[in-house]
This record gives structure tokens, C-alpha cells and sequence, in this order.
């Protein structure tokens, strides 16, 4: 029975993903070895459950028919587990979550170390990516990400809120005069990140009490939120950063803070989990624990509810 749910989770997965390969990538697995898992189940069943196409595949009307029913059975099952630990006192179990790389690392990875040492019955998978994840798909039981969830079947609650900052190096600022007006950003090298396939080229200010959008140039860009950290550092342009991720580069001069008065980005970062009538005690401890321990500069917000 173990195995025929473990495939139930991967085909879920393989779903939520779109690709064999894609699939691959986000379970840390081979593509060879995704395409026997898959081959052995439709071997099972007798029938074919995807259609390949040269990107991403369909579904067959029998694959859409175990999905179904699997994205069915599976939340009975873990809905079950759920009811079952909420009546145990101890939080007990395993805990996957996923977080931004950067934040993830520098002070997520931290906390959930303190953590396990709090609760030593609960394993922690942590997850690092600056690729969105998804909390159903990637079957994690939290995210941790800056965007708020739009799945109904997702509950997010905030945990800390702080503000994007554009800054740079003394060391860039040297050949460079800092820009006194978001406009003068153009004639600039920034920085410039992308999510997916969005490159965020237009910077959002404060002017005349009015919300406007500056667009942006530069010769660097990248998918990877220390790599933007890392050339902001060496003086190869300016960047906008989260707050949370320079605070000490700010405090210790490594990095100035450009147009502060026209700073109004701010930016969250979002606890997600499945929305279930029975929150898992492992859960809930976790996302407890995460808001009262992050902070400094950050403002944690109180209150485990939908948002």
C-alpha cells in the first residue's frame, strides 16, 4: 500500500509540474528514473495516463480520472493523519518547507535548526528555491514565499513585513552620482532580476503622492536573488533588495540606501499551508515559532488565519 501511494503522490506532483523533466528537477530525482516510476504505474493500471507532447504533456481522460480521484484520496488521508496527531500533546512527524533561497538560508535555515531542538519529535525538510513553490504540488506542509497565495485551498498567514530598497556600493557610487529622483534610474546600471519569465525592469516609487513605475536598464541579470546580492556588493550596478536580505550590508556600509524618500515597495513573506479542518500540531508550531522568532527590522504579524 506504500508504494501505491507514494506513486499516487508522485503522479499528483508530475501534474502540478507539467513535464517528466520538470518533475526530475523538483523531487531532486533523474528523468530516467521519473519515466519507470510512471511506465511501472500505467503497467498497473493498464492504461495510458499521459500524452507526451515536446514540452509539456496532457492528460489522457484516464489520467484525469486517477488525478481526480487521487488529489481526492490523498487529502481524505492526510485530513485522517491530521485529525489523528491533533488529538496526540506532543507535535510529533515530518515538516516539508519550502522558502526563498536568499532569506532561506540566511535566516530561515538558522531558525529551523532552533527549532528541532525545541520540539526533537518533529523532522524539518527544508527546501530552498527562488523559484515559486507550489504548497499542493510540491506537497509541502508550509511555504514560505513573498507572494500571496491565489489558491482558495491554501491558507497563508503573514509573518513578517519590510520594504524592497534600492541601493548599491560605495565602490559603484564612486564613478557613479547617486540618482536624487526615481528618473534618474536610467541612466544607471541596475540590476536587474527575473521570476520565472518576468524581469522585473520596472522599479515602483512614492511621487507627488502618487504611486508611479520606473523603468529600468542594465548589462547583469539573473534568476537568483544572491547572485543580484552578490554584484550589488561588488559594485557592478544598483539593485533593489529586499530589506531583510541587506540590513546589515545597510548598517555597516557595504550598501547605501538610494531614494529613501521615495521608497512605498513593500514586500511580505507569506506562511502557506493546505487549508484542512484539522490543522497537524507539527504545523502549527512551526508557523508559531517562525513568526515570534523573525524579527530585527522586521515586523512579525500575529494571528494563524486566512488572509
Amino acid at each position: 500500500m506504500a508504494d501505491e501511494i507514494s506513486d499516487l503522490r508522485l503522479f499528483i506532483r508530475m501534474v502540478a509540474a507539467g513535464s517528466l523533466s520538470e518533475t526530475a528537477r523538483r523531487t531532486y530525482s533523474s528523468l530516467p528514473a521519473v519515466s519507470r516510476r510512471l511506465a511501472a504505474l500505467e503497467a498497473r493500471l493498464g492504461v495510458r495516463l499521459i500524452k507526451r507532447g515536446p514540452r509539456r504533456f496532457t492528460l489522457t481522460e484516464e489520467g484525469s480520472l486517477l488525478y481526480d480521484r487521487a488529489v481526492h484520496i490523498l487529502s481524505e488521508l492526510d485530513e485522517a493523519e491530521a485529525e489523528a496527531s491533533a488529538k496526540s500533546k506532543t507535535p510529533r512527524g515530518r515538516l516539508r518547507v519550502g522558502a526563498p533561497l536568499e532569506i532561506g538560508r540566511q535566516r530561515i535555515a538558522p531558525l529551523v535548526a532552533d527549532f528541532t531542538k525545541q520540539y526533537p519529535t518533529i523532522q524539518v525538510e527544508l527546501l530552498l528555491s527562488d523559484a515559486r513553490l507550489d504548497v499542493l504540488g510540491d506537497e509541502l506542509d508550509v511555504g514560505l514565499h513573498v507572494d500571496l497565495p491565489s489558491d482558495g485551498s491554501v491558507i497563508s498567514r503573514v509573518l513578517i513585513a519590510s520594504r524592497r530598497v534600492v541601493c548599491a556600493a560605495p565602490e559603484y557610487l564612486s564613478r557613479h552620482p547617486a540618482p536624487s529622483v526615481p528618473v534618474e534610474l536610467r541612466d544607471h546600471d541596475c540590476i536587474l532580476y527575473v521570476r520565472g519569465r518576468y524581469v522585473m525592469d520596472r522599479w515602483i516609487f512614492m511621487e507627488s503622492g502618487k504611486i508611479t513605475e520606473t523603468h529600468i536598464r542594465g548589462t547583469l541579470t539573473t534568476n537568483n536573488a544572491e547572485v543580484v546580492h552578490a554584484w550589488a556588493l561588488a559594485g557592478r550596478g544598483v539593485a533593489l533588495k529586499a530589506h531583510w536580505d541587506i540590513e546589515e550590508d545597510l548598517r555597516v556600509g557595504r550598501l547605501v540606501e538610494l531614494l529613501a524618500p521615495y521608497a512605498c515597495d513593500e514586500i511580505k513573506l507569506y506562511a502557506a499551508y493546505p487549508s484542512r479542518q484539522y490543522l497537524p500540531p507539527r504545523t502549527r508550531v512551526f508557523v508559531d515559532f517562525m513568526a515570534r522568532n523573525l524579527g530585527g527590522s522586521i515586523h512579525p504579524q500575529d494571528g494563524l488565519a486566512p488572509q
